[in-house]
């Protein structure tokens, strides 16, 4: 899983080959000492692209002279930066040995792409969000969903074996984004005296309209479906179901619409 690196980063992602072949070709050279700052604190030149959204995470070891360190570009992608020898210059992107190996990998989703994972699954649980399935569940699976969304009310069904049997957790955070009274059916769901079963009620009843709206919206109700609707944008979707979860290394994965076939096997785990 990876989002779209933002516009300003790509025209440093462009030189990034090139970068590769001449690290390659510098391998059996002794690495200079980088003239600007020491090891394992990042040189001054990283300031020239914080402002491009590059957040600095840690350093690891570069062929041909380099400092490699790893980052979080837009508060999500995981990237390397590569330091020149002279500590002047800068670049974002992949880096390649002579076999056609990623030089960064292993060190990037060591010191960037799991604290990146773990700070985004901690912002989702903090989310609201109502529970479908065993609180025990060994496999946790959140959805942003719309009490009126059909490919919701799909996944929903999809979801039905795994649920059902205990293997997996559905978390719905719910928006109102799809039609004028989403926010009242979510809101009739969020205050119902038990939620889940509101949301099994809307499921139950899609085919038919779904569940009652709210007869009104309070401020605590819609700031809360606000929150949401803004972590959704901030997690990359634009609309539901956004669904994710994590990967066999515990990596934060996603899928944006309904998941179908082996697609949904890789979201919901083994049956």
């Amino acid at each position: 899983m990876l989002l779209k690196t933002p516009r300003p980063m790509r025209t440093l992602l462009a030189t990034t080959l090139l970068l590769g072949l001449a690290a390659a070709s510098q391998a059996q050279t002794p690495a200079p000492a980088a003239p600007t700052g020491k090891a394992g604190s990042p040189p001054a030149v990283l300031k020239g692209i914080e402002k491009h959204g590059f957040e600095v995470l840690g350093e690891f070891d570069a062929p041909g002279g380099l400092r490699g360190f790893s980052g979080v570009v837009g508060g999500q992608q995981p990237a390397a930066a590569y330091v020149t020898p002279d500590g002047k210059h800068v670049l974002v992107g992949s880096l390649f040995d002579e076999k056609g190996e990623e030089v960064g990998a292993a060190a990037l989703e060591k010191l960037a792409a799991k604290p990146m994972s773990d700070r985004m699954w901690n912002k989702l649980d903090a989310s609201t969000w109502v529970r479908d399935g065993r609180a025990d569940a060994p496999r946790v699976v959140y959805t942003f969903s719309d009490a009126n969304c059909p490919y919701c009310h799909r996944f929903w069904e999809a979801a039905r074996p795994w649920v059902d049997s205990g293997k997996v957790q559905l978390r719905h955070i719910m928006v109102g984004v799809i039609r004028e009274d989403s926010p009242a059916k979510a809101a009739a769901i969020l205050t119902a005296p038990n939620p889940s079963a509101a949301l099994l009620e809307n499921e139950h009843a899609f085919d038919k309209g779904g569940i009652k709206p709210a007869p009104s919206l309070s401020a605590a109700i819609a700031n809360k479906l606000n929150a949401n609707q803004e972590l959704m944008l901030e997690m990359g979707f634009q609309g539901t179901p956004g669904i994710l979860f994590k990967d066999e290394k515990g990596l934060l994965d996603r899928r944006s619409g309904l998941p179908q076939g082996k697609d949904l096997d890789a979201v919901m785990g083994p049956r």
